[in-house]
């Protein structure tokens, strides 16, 4: 008995002084990691990006899911009460629908703008068509390559102020992320500008391309508009057929994140092709072929161009 009092004793010393050593919970020490959670995959790839391997990330949202509706699974419950940092795309996108996120950090006692930060922040944003107010904002800022630039900024920007020791990491790799992200940006710009008007647009299951065809001035057509809405309705696919029975549009596409069922039909009644699958919502699986935000982005310009151009 004597034996296991001291045991005891000498346990409850060593937990004492961890506990005196341990940082707060606002200060970083120079071994511990900052703790970030992203709510998607294309966030997540952003912020690896920026920071590399000076933090621990969490990405709620799975590779290949969409991040409208989603239920948070117990660890990313977890994870996100935890984190030191949480990023979201914001402009409705994860607030809106069931506000999966809302619930998420409100259940965590988070703040906004100490704990969790809207990476699309100073984005100039686009509604839904025939709206123009706050709940109808497309979410879909990322499709344009400037606000990428500006999504990484803003990450950059809070890893800066949460961890000031690795600044000068996450600036160096900032600049090397923008300036690569600029190049691809210019490219696709040239690309487009040589495809005939009378063939430029752009044909998706969900009306997510406004941003994409603002800044490459590709017109977007789709079946239906977002994907908290009915998705494929006879009504949709009519109306989208009646539209490319009056253009010279030759190919079709669908996101790899959606039924391709309704483009299929539209595809079979208006005898265009479906092209390829492009990117929306999530990057690729590790290893495939969009399995980051740059080459998400890059293999949607060059297979939209390549299709538009036939």
């Amino acid at each position: 008995m004597k034996k296991l009092s001291t045991l005891a004793v000498a346990l409850l010393a060593i937990v004492g002084l961890a506990a005196c050593s341990s940082p707060s919970k606002d200060t970083k020490s120079d071994t511990s990691k900052l703790s970030v959670v992203t709510t998607n995959s294309i966030i997540a790839d952003m912020t690896k990006n920026i920071a590399g391997d000076k933090i621990d990330l969490h990405s709620i949202v799975p590779v290949g899911q969409d991040p409208h509706e989603y239920e948070p699974l117990p660890e990313d419950v977890k994870k996100t009460s935890n984190a030191d940092l949480i990023f979201y795309n914001g402009i409705n996108l994860e607030t809106g629908g069931n506000a999966w996120f809302t619930k998420l950090v409100k259940n965590a006692n988070k703040v906004a703008d100490k704990d969790y930060f809207a990476v699309s922040d100073g984005v100039e944003i686009i509604y839904l068509e025939g709206e123009d107010e706050k709940g109808k904002e497309d979410p879909h800022a990322w499709l344009n390559l400037e606000n990428g630039m500006i999504y990484a900024q803003n990450i950059a920007k809070q890893l800066i102020a949460k961890d000031p020791k690795n600044k000068e990491t996450y600036e160096k790799n900032l600049a090397i992320y923008l300036e690569k992200l600029a190049t691809l940006d210019k490219e696709a710009k040239e690309k487009f500008n040589n495809i005939p008007a009378e063939k430029k647009m752009i044909v998706t299951s969900e009306g997510c391309f406004k941003y994409f065809s603002k800044a490459y001035q590709v017109p977007s057509a789709y079946i239906w508009e977002i994907n908290t809405e009915e998705e494929g309705t006879p009504d949709q696919i009519k109306h989208l057929v009646e539209k490319l029975r009056e253009t010279k549009v030759s190919a079709l596409f669908v996101e790899s994140s959606v039924d391709d069922r309704p483009m299929k039909t539209v595809s079979k009644d208006t005898n265009i092709p479906i092209y390829a699958k492009i990117f929306t919502d999530s990057v690729a699986e590790e290893g495939e072929e969009g399995d980051s935000y740059y080459a998400m982005m890059k293999w949607n310009l060059d297979k939209i161009a390549e299709g538009l151009a036939k």
